[in-house]
């Protein structure tokens, strides 16, 4: 239901709640929503649906997925730096016993899979694992509870779960991609050159088809981490929105839908978690990759 009355049909539901909240700039010409006529030059402004925002091209940018990506992020920063503050000898308790058993799974799980020497990893591991994990745990929030209220304060569109957001999805792959380049030159140098002209065929008339495979198998690296993130979450998302539909069906679906919604909600703890702890491992297995000098 919209804020203004209006009865929504299920896919305008559904492609209501699969928009962002995008703002850019709109170019002169294009007709908006209400009919009006964008002047010459173009016009910085939110855009009002899909249409709109496809027209205002690359430079567009999701405001929710942004703000709700660093908002998680700095809860993070907060909450372990109040653990690092009451952290002290002896038994830990409460939240800090389960942070203590977090940061441990993370280490043990760098020790084993990370064969270099590079003091970022184990951090960088940790902030992966439970930045990916809170964007994930979004999705356990009811689909209507903050959209619905956020339109009735006047904001049309959100989306409150970053990671079904291709831009954020990518966007840590590609960070992930950059530092992955970075060691290879730097721990590699010149090898790095030979890995991939002269692997898997070592003879220099098969330079052109190795870097040609090499190439591609770099690159599809961060590729396949950022699209796979994206791909389960989105999934699950559209789980919870038609099974959220549902409950517009009729009194005969309320029941049915309710505990679809419980079975779905309790499954994808695990979906979220396991999401997060591949991103982190494929993090770590990618760096360790880049620093194996052969």
């Amino acid at each position: 239901m919209a804020a203004s009355g209006e009865t929504q049909t299920v896919s305008e539901y559904i492609v209501h709640h699969l928009t962002n909240l995008t703002y850019g700039k709109l170019p002169g010409g294009f007709e908006r929503y209400d009919g009006s006529i964008v002047p010459d030059g173009g016009v910085w402004t939110m855009a009002h649906g899909g249409a709109e925002a496809s027209a205002m091209g690359f430079m567009a940018i999701h405001i929710d997925s942004m703000l709700w990506s660093i908002g998680l992020g700095i809860v993070f920063c907060l909450l372990f730096r109040s653990v690092a503050k009451k952290a002290e000898a002896g038994v830990p308790s409460g939240f800090v016993n389960f942070a203590e058993m977090v940061v441990e799974f993370v280490d043990n799980t760098v020790k084993d899979t990370f064969h270099g020497r590079n003091a970022l990893v184990a951090p960088l591991a940790l902030t992966i694992f439970v930045w990916v994990f809170l964007m994930n745990l979004m999705d356990l929030i009811p689909v209507d509870l903050i959209p619905h209220t956020l339109m009735l304060l006047g904001v049309e569109y959100q989306k409150i779960v970053p990671s079904t957001d291709p831009n954020i999805t990518m966007g840590m792959a590609l960070g992930i991609f950059i530092l992955m380049l970075y060691y290879s030159i730097k721990v590699k140098g010149f090898g790095f050159v030979k890995e991939l002209t002269l692997n898997p065929f070592n003879h220099p008339i098969f330079i052109p088809v190795n870097l040609f495979m090499e190439v591609v198998g770099f690159l599809a690296k961060p590729f396949s981490l950022g699209l796979r993130l994206f791909g389960n979450m989105y999934a699950g998302e559209m789980i919870f929105i038609l099974i959220a539909a549902l409950f517009s069906a009729g009194l005969f679906w309320m029941v049915p839908a309710g505990l679809m919604q419980m079975g779905w909600a309790i499954f994808h703890i695990l979906v979220i978690t396991l999401q997060a702890f591949i991103f982190m491992v494929l993090t770590i297995v990618y760096l360790s990759m880049a620093h194996e000098d052969h």
